[in-house]
């Protein structure tokens, strides 16, 4: 299937590894032009060469954190001057450390308001207005699926993943019209460093090994196995496509089954 990628202009933050990387892997096999971002030139570097010879138009890395609106403003300006603009735009960013809710403090909520909430709005607002004249556009929010079933242990990703949800719904109603979709791609466990990290903690605090409480994990998933970001980034690059163009305020799992919601 031809997604009709070949041509479009994709900024992916995070998109060094991962499942920010993911996104970009099957974006530069459609023959898509790419700048990712990240906080390692030589990581950004390498990343870029490694999307080039899978088949990107163009690639190249803009060092750029999230916790920096400055560096949000000089990141679109920047994707703008090498791409010529942007069509896809993909936010993507750590997640905050796990914790339960009565433990969210303040100064951790503020901390990561900026990195979850106001970067992202922040960029998109930069970077829309032109998806919007030319009748033309993506957004995609790497979520979680704790955005629809909470996760316990992270209870200030919830909280805040809750709010660009609410937000992207918004918003994605006042620019159908204009050709731009929004949707949130929300991940199960998909193995990756953070997976690591939140499984590391998960296994500290029921006294197991991390073998154990990985393989907990997987059992409570109906397919049986955890994903792999090969198993994600494809969707990302249908949600950025023409055929997935009737897509819109929708949060798309892939979780290998393991929300068990209807909704």
């Amino acid at each position: 299937m031809d997604l009709g990628l070949k041509g479009r202009r994709a900024l992916v933050m995070g998109g060094t590894k991962g499942l920010g990387r993911s996104i970009a892997d099957a974006l530069a096999a459609e023959g898509a032009g790419l700048v990712i971002s990240g906080r390692d030139q030589g990581r950004l570097d390498q990343a870029a060469s490694e999307l080039k010879a899978a088949g990107a138009a163009a690639a190249s890395g803009v060092v750029a954190d999230v916790a920096s609106s400055a560096d949000m403003d000089c990141l679109a300006e920047a994707a703008v001057a090498a791409l010529g603009g942007v069509d896809i735009l993909v936010l993507n960013h750590g997640g905050p450390p796990p914790c339960t809710a009565s433990q969210i403090t303040e100064p951790a909520l503020l901390e990561w308001f900026q990195h979850i909430v106001v970067s992202p709005i922040r960029i998109t607002n930069a970077l829309l207005p032109a998806m919007r004249e030319r009748k033309w556009g993506r957004v995609i929010v790497v979520g979680s699926t704790g955005m629809q079933h909470p996760i316990p242990t992270l209870a200030l990703s919830n909280t805040l993943r809750a709010s660009i949800w609410g937000w992207l719904k918004t918003l994605s109603g006042e620019v159908a019209k204009d050709g731009v979709t929004m949707n949130v791609l929300a991940p199960g466990t998909i193995l990756t460093d953070r997976v690591t990290s939140t499984t590391t903690v998960r296994a500290k605090a029921k006294g197991v090994s991390f073998d154990e409480a990985l393989a907990e994990a997987a059992a409570e998933i109906p397919a049986g196995r955890l994903g792999t970001p090969a198993d994600y980034g494809p969707m990302g690059a249908f949600l950025a496509s023409e055929k997935g163009g009737y897509v819109t305020g929708s949060m798309i799992r892939v979780d290998g089954g393991r929300v068990r919601g209807m909704v």
